[in-house]
């Protein structure tokens, strides 16, 4: 399983260390063989050894340059940054990222042998039309993605579930996920309204390899019990 818990726009440095000793003290005492991936804000971003990944939430294309607000490569490989989400809607339909610059975007790091967590999903307009809509709108997120890239991982969140408390039914997951599958052999995680409660029965549907978390994983505790409800899944499956 793959776990992932992004930050967004929460968390100063201070408290994103005393996360990270909670999650990386439970991932160890537990043997824990998950992946398990945060998304610190920039601020936050240190060079330690961690028992976790580090990614980041956003960078721009380039090694360095006048980017005024931006990150680059540059800054990345001072923290060994090596892992990037890329596409989330928020950026997409709050800050206005094209799929043109989001393509470019995963070019560039694809090139840096990053793993990228790569966001697909629909709004509730596009939900109630159908699978067929659906997936016509996802496709068009897929335009210059590379689905093949090795270090790809999925991730599904439909926008309307986001923050929101509304999850789509198990079936409706699995169907996209299903119709995902047959475009990618990546690891696919869901994301949207995931929270303790749901994240294990979501975690054990069919072609759901892991889940992207938000405003549920800015509680370590809460994150680690999704983590061991992971891990719970894996020895019933004997993995």
């Amino acid at each position: 399983m793959i776990l992932c818990a992004n930050f967004k726009a929460n968390k100063t440095r201070q408290d994103t260390r005393a996360y990270m000793a909670v999650v990386e003290s439970f991932v160890s005492a537990n043997n824990i063989d998950d992946t398990i991936i945060v998304f610190p804000p920039f601020t936050a971003l240190e060079h330690l050894p961690r028992n976790v990944l580090i990614g980041v939430q956003n960078a721009y294309p380039a090694q360095n340059g006048a980017f005024t607000g931006e990150i680059t490569l540059e800054q990345l490989e001072e923290f060994e940054i090596k892992t990037i989400l890329i596409g989330h809607s928020e950026r997409r339909h709050i800050l206005g990222e094209t799929q043109e610059q989001i393509a470019a975007k995963f070019r560039f790091f694809a090139e840096q042998g990053f793993v990228i967590v790569y966001c697909v999903g629909e709004p509730l307009s596009v939900r109630e039309e159908g699978i067929s809509s659906l997936m016509t709108y996802i496709e068009a997120q897929f335009e210059g993605i590379d689905l093949t890239y090795p270090d790809l991982i999925v991730a599904y969140e439909p926008v309307w579930a986001i923050g929101t408390g509304l999850t789509p039914s198990s079936q409706d997951i699995e169907q996209v996920h299903g119709a995902l599958r047959e475009k990618t052999a990546a690891p696919l995680l869901y994301g949207g309204s995931v929270k303790v409660d749901n994240a294990g029965d979501i975690m054990a549907l069919e072609n759901v390899d892991g889940v992207l978390v938000g405003s549920a994983a800015l509680s370590a505790h809460d994150f680690c019990d999704m983590v061991a409800q992971a891990s719970e899944l894996n020895m019933e499956k004997g993995e």
